[in-house]
């Protein structure tokens, strides 16, 4: 964190409008700003075009000698294919309601970065190459040349759009500007400019089932290696079950949670949960990834890395999937799954078998979100808990774009947080629910070389954590994916220094009271609980 700006400097932002025309103010790439390249080996696993060593801050980006033909024909392509991008390249009256309502915006300044100019970045070419006006016209209808500036303009800006959805929240014609960037980076792809954060999860998540590349005898390894933390903090030893076919239910999370801090508190909950329900489920060492970063790459890739999760559940031979708490792996599955995959016939719609209550809202996907299902234990009193255990954290919520916007679980993860913090409280409304800002560092940005404008754009959110950090007391932000557990520590520690990062299931599983266990003193990060400090200042 020493090297970039403190806070109290990264605040300054100029919001005035620039002198010239956004048109003539050429890309300014800087360390901090962009995300590195994908490598050469990756792009040819995947048979992705171009492979090349190239870096932003050069002067060639060494493109394909017909890169213009490759993109103007791509665009009339997705033109053709998408009803949807065609609307939303001709309905934008640019009336501004978005304009203020990106993260990226109100953290840097740039216009650039308000969604309703970074939609006509390629608006404009699209005016210029598929519109009468815009050919006649040119740039007095809005319109310009398709040169490699633009290229190099849309790779900066539409790799500082994390695809929240935010600004679509507010537009008064339902313009969907994450899918313009869905577009957009599509069209980059065509001419190899796309960025390794997203490629090397995709080509590991193709080759081994995560985004990680984690083989199935490593998988296990690290399955009991938390085990024996769990037994070591409740003296219950847990065996959970794996690749075992005929379970009734498949559990899937993201790999993230399985080999990062402080994801892998919430991996313990959910083993401790499912111990807790002697509950018939297995996980898989092959589909071991909830998460889709084919999301951020094309809808074909986004169709092959979901369809993974049902080819094993079919070959397991379960009822129906259970997915654990991700963001991106919602959004596919409840906004797209149905249109790519088609309805999971060979799968029965989820039926909890602890309350027998029936999950018609999955009837298509055949799959039920963790927290809906924990928060239906926990009204249906199946669940012993102790809220007392986690006194020693006063808990906010942030509401992660994918599940909030994209499938609108928003009183499920309270509910449970209600349940089994004694404290909780909201971040101001115009930040939560629907109107949620992003992590900063969502759509596959969330690597270190961008963390500048990641701390830039996580500055809605830091400042709402402040404020209850600052008015209640809040030490803990609880949040349901497993970006935000990644991206919200070093924002949290930037802009609201000592609240620390959890997942629901964390906090879950540290309120459960287990058959057999042994007298809780820590809790899953193996600190004292409340009451239980001087025993370990004694050890």
């Amino acid at each position: 964190m020493a090297k970039y700006p403190p806070p109290e400097e990264l605040i300054k932002i100029n919001y005035s409008t620039p002198p010239t025309s956004w048109m003539d103010v050429p890309p300014k790439f800087k360390p901090g700003n962009f995300s590195y390249p994908a490598k050469p080996d990756i792009l040819k696993y995947l048979n992705f075009p171009n492979p090349r060593v190239w870096s932003p801050m050069d002067d060639d980006w060494k493109l394909p000698e017909n890169w213009k033909e490759i993109i103007t024909e791509g665009f009339r392509e997705r033109l053709d294919k998408y009803r949807s991008f065609k609307i939303f390249m001709d309905v934008c009256v640019r009336c501004g309601a978005c304009a203020d309502k990106c993260h990226f915006f109100i953290g840097g300044g740039d216009p650039k970065n308000m969604p309703v100019l970074r939609a006509e970045l390629l608006r404009s070419i699209y005016r210029g190459d598929f519109t009468m006006a815009g050919k006649v016209l040119g740039r007095l209808a809005g319109a310009r040349k398709l040169e490699v500036d633009v290229v190099k303009e849309w790779f900066l800006y539409f790799y500082q759009c994390t695809e929240c959805r935010r600004c679509s929240l507010f537009c008064p014609y339902g313009i969907d500007t994450a899918e313009i960037t869905m577009m957009a980076r599509e069209l980059l792809h065509l001419v190899g400019c796309n960025i390794n954060w997203i490629m090397e999860p995709v080509a590991n998540c193709n080759r081994t089932g995560n985004h990680l590349g984690i083989q199935p005898h490593a998988f296990k390894d690290m399955v009991e290696f938390l085990c024996e933390d769990i037994e070591t903090v409740t003296g219950v030893h847990i065996d959970p079950p794996l690749n075992r076919k005929g379970a009734e239910i498949l559990f899937i999370t993201p790999s993230g949670d399985i080999f990062a801090d402080p994801g892998i508190y919430t991996f313990m909950g959910y083993l401790i949960l499912f111990h807790y329900l002697d509950l018939d489920y297995t996980w898989s060492t092959y589909a071991s990834e909830g998460g889709n970063f084919g999301l951020f790459t094309s809808d074909k890739m986004m169709k092959k890395l979901n369809g993974k999760m049902y080819h094993e559940a079919e070959r397991l031979g379960v009822k129906w999937i259970l997915g654990g708490e991700c963001g991106h792996m919602w959004r596919v599955i409840n906004q797209y799954m149905l249109t790519m995959n088609g309805p999971a016939n060979f799968l029965q719609t989820p039926v909890s078998p602890i309350t027998g209550t029936r999950f018609d809202a999955a009837a298509g996907t055949k799959m039920l979100h963790i927290t809906e299902f924990t928060a239906d234990l926990i009204k249906n009193n199946k669940l012993k808990l102790d809220p007392s255990r986690n006194a020693n954290f006063k808990v906010t919520f942030h509401d992660s774009c994918n599940t909030a916007r994209g499938m609108g679980i928003l009183e499920e993860p309270r509910y449970i947080l209600k349940n089994v913090v004694p404290e909780f409280y909201e971040m101001p409304d115009n930040t939560i629910r629907e109107q949620t800002f992003c992590c900063g560092g969502g759509a596959g940005l969330n690597n270190e070389e961008f963390l500048e404008t990641r701390l830039r754009g996580g500055l809605p959110r830091g400042n709402a954590v402040k404020y209850v950090r600052d008015t209640h007391g809040v030490n803990t932000l609880a949040c349901m994916c497993a970006i935000d557990r990644a991206t919200l520590p070093p924002l949290c520690d930037y802009w609201a220094p000592g609240v620390s990062v959890c997942g629901i299931h964390e906090l879950v599983s540290n309120a459960l009271i287990l058959d057999g266990e042994k007298p809780r003193t820590m809790d899953l990060r193996q600190n004292p609980l409340p009451g239980f400090e001087d025993e370990e200042e004694e050890e």
